[in-house]
């Protein structure tokens, strides 16, 4: 992932200006990587080592989706509904 993309995704999922850690913005970047694992896995469908890594950022992806739909139902939806 390139660096103005990583600079456009935290600008789009930020909560404030000086925001890089939310879980907003983790979901919003772990969702990027998935993207880029799954192009990568459609030409090299043998590629494991991708494949399992694929498998940990799904789990951490889901794992932030699911604090965020009990602690903060708003930002819950208005995330889903970016994605």
């Amino acid at each position: 992932m390139l660096k103005e993309e990583k600079e456009k995704i935290i600008k789009e999922f930020a909560l404030h200006e000086n925001d890089r850690g939310s879980v907003e913005v983790q979901i919003g970047l772990l969702t990027r990587r998935i993207k880029l694992l799954e192009q990568h896995l459609k030409k090299h469908p043998k590629d494991f080592s991708s494949k399992r890594a694929l498998y940990v950022l799904i789990s951490r992806r889901n794992k932030f989706l699911k604090y965020l739909q009990k602690n903060k139902p708003e930002s819950y939806k208005k995330i889903i509904s970016a994605l």
